[in-house]
């Protein structure tokens, strides 16, 4: 009896190891799986910081902004969404998904600013999730979404320069142009400011402007001089500028299929593309220009 008691405690022992670690393996992969997409800290310009020295937030606008893709598309509700509703309005474009702890952290935030500004504001959310438009419906109702809410598709992606994380919202001013764009999670205060600039209201904050090296667009990405944790250090001028024109020449290869300084400015985490970058200023400052572009070896993701 003593001995089959013991044989009983050490399976029951077993099984609750092999549980645990079962469970471990699938926190882990959750993880994993949210880390592909949540928001990564941007080495660019924050849309709004504090100044040394001041109690005003600067907020950062690009110069000479873009207007913005046309956008039509239908709501989860089948009402038709057109830029041409955006006239004269500040718009907040909101790529997001339910599945992203962030994106529903800041909800309410955007509840709050669209009711706020009511008739002067529009927000519109861009839903990532893979379920039918039924699903994500129900979880809009369940949180009381105030705002129409679209499916995202390749087009919407593409015309808008690609979204690699969750949240990202785009900033629109008054006159339909593309000044801002947020990755991450921002807090309702920032936003508030953000919408009175866009819509032209005088704000208790400095509004800088700087040139879109990537930070909106990351077709201008060949506009950029410097890119996150790329030092060029030691080149002179010339050697600088054959760096960069690599740079944003040369694919890189993690399978993002964006060009290397892209996939900097995109995914300032990308090891692949920070060994890559490392890799042509090395290669740059070791010798005389090539006639053509030497390959850099391949490197791939793990």
């Amino acid at each position: 009896m003593g001995q089959r008691s013991e044989m009983k405690s050490t399976n029951i022992a077993k099984i609750t190891v092999s549980a645990l670690a079962v469970a471990g393996v699938i926190f882990v992969l959750i993880g994993a799986g949210y880390a592909a997409r949540a928001p990564r800290a941007a080495k660019s310009a924050p849309a709004s910081a504090q100044v040394a020295g001041s109690d005003k937030p600067t907020v950062y606008f690009v110069k000479d902004p873009e207007p913005a893709p046309a956008f039509q598309a239908t709501d989860i509700t089948g009402k038709l969404i057109n830029t041409a509703d955006w006239k004269g309005k500040a718009v907040l474009l909101n790529f997001w998904a339910t599945w992203c702890p962030p994106c529903r952290e800041e909800i309410p935030s955007l509840i709050a600013l669209q009711k706020k500004y009511q008739g002067r504001l529009v927000i519109i959310g861009v839903s990532e999730d893979e379920d039918p438009p039924s699903v994500v419906q129900k979880f809009v109702q369940k949180v009381g979404i105030n705002y129409p809410v679209v499916m995202s598709t390749p087009e919407i992606i593409g015309k808008w320069g690609g979204v690699e994380a969750l949240p990202t919202t785009f900033l629109i001013n008054s006159q339909g142009r593309v000044v801002w764009k947020h990755r991450g999670l921002h807090p309702l205060a920032e936003y508030d400011v953000d919408v009175q600039a866009l819509l032209g209201q005088t704000v208790d904050a400095r509004i800088e402007t700087v040139a879109d090296q990537g930070q909106v667009f990351l077709k201008n990405a060949a506009n950029a001089t410097e890119l996150p944790d790329v030092s060029f250090a030691g080149l002179n001028a010339q050697q600088k500028a054959r760096a960069l024109h690599r740079l944003n020449a040369e694919t890189c290869t993690c399978g993002c299929k964006l060009t290397i300084a892209q996939c900097r400015l995109n995914d300032t985490t990308c090891p692949v593309s920070k060994t890559l970058a490392a890799q042509i200023v090395k290669e740059v400052a070791a010798g005389p220009p090539a006639t053509t572009p030497s390959k850099v070896k391949s490197i791939t993701a793990n």
